[in-house]
This record gives structure tokens, C-alpha cells and sequence, in this order.
């Protein structure tokens, strides 16, 4: 019997002739802040809607703690009130015409709850979000920030094995989101909740997240640890999207046990050992690396795993510089800072760290 508390497996979901959920499996461990990152559109919303049965997939199966919540090839599909699972909102979804009390209370009724238990359950979960003493406080009363803590104090009310976050601080402006940031995860670690978290912000996912699935047009591009992700992009699309990275085309010549990419005239790259062991001599490959990788040195510094650049703009940025370079047929942004400087037209080394690149077809 697997350990995780989640399973979703092969799961496809289509609206019309577009298929927004394309196979896509991944898992969940308990107390684990797993995140499903990407653009608009990307199927990532569906998927958490798919997890919260309010919507039916048409393929795949979906498993919490043992038990299958939706299986279409066997005609099995458990509704969203008969689940054990939380999810708040992008819109928070807080209704204004009730109290904050009446509005944290409504899935403990949906379930039938008795009304002592319910009360005891909503102070509690009050007191978790920072609002205690406002339950008889309209919710049109309340700041953004007081909403979206109304909002999670509603999802987590009946302790869910598996809580579901849809872009929950998007709505909020830089230093709340900050805030709140902080809280949720400590929040999430202080009570060991399984969270799956979706979000657009790169940043957002850097920092909240065990592991991150990175979602492009309804696949899984790659799933690991934020450090995983960000160091070892498996794709340009992952690179790209988890900030700048830098690319450079060269040729493999393969050395006894060794990897060396030649880029073009400019230098080589000797890849650690195993790294491009799929590919034979004469390949051509590109090298991906994230510009704080790469350090700027004068056109005479000699050693290994550099190539030979030209200045060809530079932008001041306040605390750094930005330099455009010329570098195996490519222009390159590169960041550096104030205290090495070198003027436009400047010969320079480029030097690479071949443990943070990533050798890609």
C-alpha cells in the first residue's frame, strides 16, 4: 500500500475538443506544500477542481488516504460533500449577505453538524486565522486581507485531509501577500495539513513549496524540489519560466569517459562527470545555465570552461550592472556587479559553472 495520501493518476479532463488535463499523475505526501506552477490556462485551476469534485474527469483515477474518489472507467465518482477535502478560492468566494461566523460555518451545516460542535469549531478556527471576536461581523465589513483569512478559516473548519489553494494571494497587494505568505505555511507546518497549492508567481512557489509541478499546456513539465526545478530545468519551457536562463548551442566531443561541449570557436565546456552520457561525439546540444552562474572575467584570465564574449551594451541597474554580450553566435544578458567594469566593445571570458548546466537535445 502506498504511503502518500494522494494519488492522481493518468487523469484527463476535456472541454469540448480541448483537452485541458492531458494524463497527468503526480502525488502527494502527508503534510506536504505541493504546488502546480504555470502560465494562464495552463490546466492547473481544472486539476484542483478535479481534486475538489466539482468537476468529473474522463479519464485517470484520483485516490485520498486509500479511498477513490473519482475512477470513470468504473463508473466511480464521489460528490465535492463527501470528500475530506478544504479548498479555498482565487475570489475567496466570501458571501456578503452573511456574518463571518455564518460564512466560516456553511460546510459544517452542508454536513450536518450539531450546533455546538459547530460554534466550537469556528472559534477555534478564528482563533487560527487572527480573527477572533468578529464572528457576528459582516463579511462586506471586512479588509481584503480579513477576507482571505475568513476564507482559509472556512476551508480548514473541518479539518480536511487535503487542503486545495487557488491562487489565494493574488488579490492582495505586495506587503500583505508577504504576510500572508509567511502565515500560511506556518499555518500549514504548525498542523501538518497536505496542501495543494496553485500559482502563477514564481516566487510565490519558490517559497512555499516541498516540491513544485511545473504545468504547461495541461502536461506536467517537471515536478521536484524548488531547488530541483530552478538548478536542473529538464526543459527550455521549465528554464524560461522559473526566470532567466541563459543558452548556448555548442557541439559534443566525447573525451575517454569525459563530456566536452565545444562552442563553436569561443571555448568549451567539460560537463561533470555522467552528465551527457546520452549523447555520442558530434551531437549538437544546448547548454542551459541561469545568468548568477556565470562569472565575467578579462579577455587574459586563463582556466577552464570559459568562452570568449564582447561587451556589446551595458545598463545600469542600481545596485548591478546589466551587460550584453556577444558570446558563441548569441547575445547574452548577464548580470555582474559595480566593481569590475567593462566598457562597451571590451573583450571578457564568460566562465561556467558546469555543475548548474543543464545539457539538453
Amino acid at each position: 500500500m502506498s504511503d502518500d495520501l494522494l494519488q492522481f493518476t493518468d487523469v484527463v479532463k476535456h472541454f469540448g475538443r480541448n483537452r485541458v488535463v492531458d494524463e497527468i499523475s503526480f502525488t502527494v505526501g502527508p503534510g506536504e506544500f505541493f504546488t502546480l506552477l504555470g502560465p494562464s490556462g495552463c490546466g492547473k485551476t481544472t486539476t484542483l477542481r478535479l481534486l475538489a469534485g466539482l468537476e468529473a474527469p474522463d479519464a485517470g483515477e484520483i485516490v485520498l488516504e486509500g479511498r477513490c474518489l473519482a475512477a470513470p472507467a468504473r463508473g466511480l465518482w464521489v460528490p465535492p460533500d463527501k470528500r475530506n477535502v478544504g479548498m479555498m478560492f482565487q475570489s475567496y468566494a466570501i458571501w456578503p449577505h452573511l456574518t463571518v461566523f455564518e460564512n466560516i460555518a456553511f460546510p459544517l451545516r452542508v454536513r450536518r453538524e450539531a450546533e455546538d460542535e459547530i460554534r466550537r469549531r469556528v472559534v477555534d478556527a478564528l482563533e487560527l486565522v487572527g480573527l477572533a471576536g468578529l464572528e457576528e461581523r459582516g463579511a462586506t465589513q471586512l479588509s481584503g486581507g480579513q477576507q482571505q483569512r475568513v476564507a482559509l478559516a472556512r476551508a480548514i473548519v473541518y479539518t480536511p485531509s487535503l487542503l486545495l489553494l487557488d491562487e489565494p494571494l493574488s488579490n492582495l497587494d505586495v506587503k500583505l501577500r508577504e504576510q500572508m505568505r509567511s502565515e500560511l505555511r506556518a499555518l500549514q507546518l504548525r498542523f501538518n495539513l497536505a496542501v495543494v497549492y496553485v500559482t502563477h508567481d514564481q516566487g510565490e512557489a519558490m517559497a512555499l513549496s516541498d516540491r513544485i509541478a511545473v504545468v504547461n499546456e495541461g502536461k506536467l513539465e517537471q515536478v521536484g524540489t524548488p531547488a530541483e526545478v530552478y538548478e536542473r530545468p529538464r526543459t527550455r519551457f521549465v528554464g524560461d519560466f522559473l526566470g532567466r536562463t541563459i543558452v548556448v548551442r555548442g557541439t559534443v566531443r566525447k573525451d575517454g569517459g569525459w563530456c566536452r561541449v565545444a562552442i563553436g570557436e569561443s571555448g568549451e565546456i567539460v560537463m561533470p562527470p555522467g552528465a551527457g552520457a546520452e549523447f555520442r561525439d558530434g551531437d549538437r546540444v544546448r547548454l542551459l545555465t541561469r545568468p548568477e552562474d556565470i562569472a565575467l572575467l578579462p579577455a587574459d584570465a586563463a582556466g577552464p570552461n570559459r568562452i570568449a564574449g564582447a561587451v556589446e551594451a551595458i545598463t545600469y541597474m542600481g545596485d548591478h550592472l546589466e551587460y550584453t554580450v556577444r558570446a558563441g553566435g548569441r547575445s547574452l544578458a548577464l548580470s555582474a556587479g559595480k566593481k569590475d567594469r567593462y566598457a562597451v566593445g571590451a573583450d571578457i571570458r564568460l566562465v561556467f559553472d558546469p555543475e548548474n548546466v543543464t545539457i539538453l537535445p
